[in-house]
């Protein structure tokens, strides 16, 4: 195999089958911004670094057959490209959505043709879990007789996606989806290309990259889309969803009154005012309104505005569902009255649902963040020796049945979501949250 002089070639202007410059300026703006050597690779210096097993793997121009694991838009088919040509190989290249047996015989014998002739290939397999257990054993004799050097894609986990044959032969490497930062520095040389900046603010630019999920494709195609309009003002968070993921309007085709009556009966219930809120109630039933529609409202303001100050809250109003279709009308509407007044007596907390609006605003900014390792399960061997499961603490085997460990994802900071107020159960609640903090504290010191 070639020797590599230089890990990541300044001099070269492109990789083995790169389109010239004319070809790659009207290509879209993710292949225009693929990058020319490995140094330019953004969020996987763990791998390209001089100390990481690829810049390990070019500086020795020497590659082992590898498997990449990663989320989609990170990188892997740009790595296997220059991997390729700082290492003096030939570039092939199959899509296992698109291939199948015939396709891998024909580059299996054009790689035995170049290497009869001094030429060494890799092979990069797209998708590559895509191959069925069979298809995956086909490449085992073409590794091992070092025919190909196999590199293949997948965001699928490895250990069940991929035949324990062809994992004893590759080395997985891991690659991260990108943080902010390097989806930042794509934006920045999107703007260099394009000779202007994008038209968003900074709160919608953020936006932009966390809406991105570590997908740097994704990225730079919702950029292009932004580049190619004219626009007299820079477009803010809600402009930039809106410009980006139109939705049809819906529209109210029932009429104001219903809306109305099911607000007046939602706040009524808020507010602790039973009378009112059988009122509206009846209201509603009295005018043909379809009594499941309101058990649904009522469910909904059980999880909503009562939550755990009072769990019997939804129970009570799940109840009343069961006997009003137990009973039919007019009977079980008696079951509807009796939960409309147990919710409006209820001690009242929106801390349940405050909670969900942050988990779910926090899981959209974060992403696809991976939880500690320690927490996850290892059922196989390659998940054990990554470290999946090391040093995992069993609650039920630490004093008081509580570890104190960490579960939130590396690089994420604890977020409190839920704060339970003094009314009700949630009190109680309350206390065992402290009792918890306070252990913790404790085992932490």
């Amino acid at each position: 195999m070639a020797s590599n002089h230089n890990l990541f070639p300044e001099d070269k202007l492109s990789v083995n089958d790169a389109a010239d410059a004319k070809t790659m300026a009207g290509a879209p703006l993710a292949d225009q911004l693929r990058p020319q050597n490995l140094g330019e690779i953004v969020g996987q210096d763990h791998l390209t670094g001089a100390e990481g097993a690829i810049g390990r793997m070019v500086a020795a121009g020497k590659l082992s057959s590898i498997i990449f694991w990663g989320p989609p838009g990170t990188g892997k088919t740009s790595i296997a490209r220059l991997l390729a040509d700082a290492v003096g190989l030939r570039f092939q290249s199959l899509s296992a959505v698109f291939s199948g047996v015939a396709d891998l015989k024909k580059a299996f014998a054009e790689a035995d043709k170049m290497a009869s002739a001094g030429k060494n290939s890799l092979l990069f397999v797209d998708e590559i879990h895509r191959f069925n257990r069979a298809q995956q054993d086909g490449f085992l004799p073409f590794v091992e007789r070092g025919t190909v050097v196999l590199v293949g894609a997948t965001t699928e986990n490895p250990s069940f996606a991929l035949n324990s044959a062809l994992l004893s032969r590759t080395q997985v490497l891991i690659l991260n989806r990108l943080d902010h930062s390097a989806l930042e520095a794509l934006l920045t040389k999107a703007e260099a290309l394009m000779g202007n900046a994008l038209p968003v603010t900074q709160e919608a630019r953020n936006a932009l990259i966390a809406s991105a999920d570590g997908d740097g494709r994704f990225l730079l195609n919702q950029a292009e889309t932004l580049f190619s309009v004219q626009l007299d003002t820079p477009l803010d968070p809600p402009a930039l969803a809106q410009f980006l993921h139109r939705r049809m309007a819906v529209y109210d085709k029932s009429g104001d009154g219903h809306y109305n009556l099911i607000s007046a009966l939602h706040k009524a219930l808020r507010g602790s005012d039973v009378q009112a809120a059988l009122y509206y109630l009846a209201r509603m039933l009295v005018a043909g309104e379809e009594p499941l529609y309101v058990l649904r409202r009522m469910v909904r303001f059980a999880s909503e505005d009562i939550g755990l100050a009072d769990p019997q809250a939804l129970q009570q109003c799940l109840a009343a569902k069961q006997a009003f279709e137990f009973l039919g009308s007019p009977e079980g509407e008696l079951a509807i009255a009796q939960a409309c007044i147990y919710l409006a007596t209820a001690p009242k907390s929106n801390a349940a649902y405050a909670a969900q609006k942050a988990a779910w605003k926090s899981a959209k900014e974060t992403g696809s963040l991976v939880p500690p390792a320690n927490i996850l399960n290892a059922p196989t061997k390659l998940m054990k020796d990554i470290g999946y499961g090391k040093g995992y603490q069993y609650d039920h085997e630490s004093d008081d049945g509580f570890s104190g460990d960490n579960y939130w994802p590396e690089g994420m900071d604890p977020v409190t979501l839920y704060q339970p107020v003094e009314r009700g159960f949630e009190r109680e609640i309350a206390k065992r949250l402290a009792y918890w903090e306070r252990l913790k504290n404790e085992k932490n010191s």
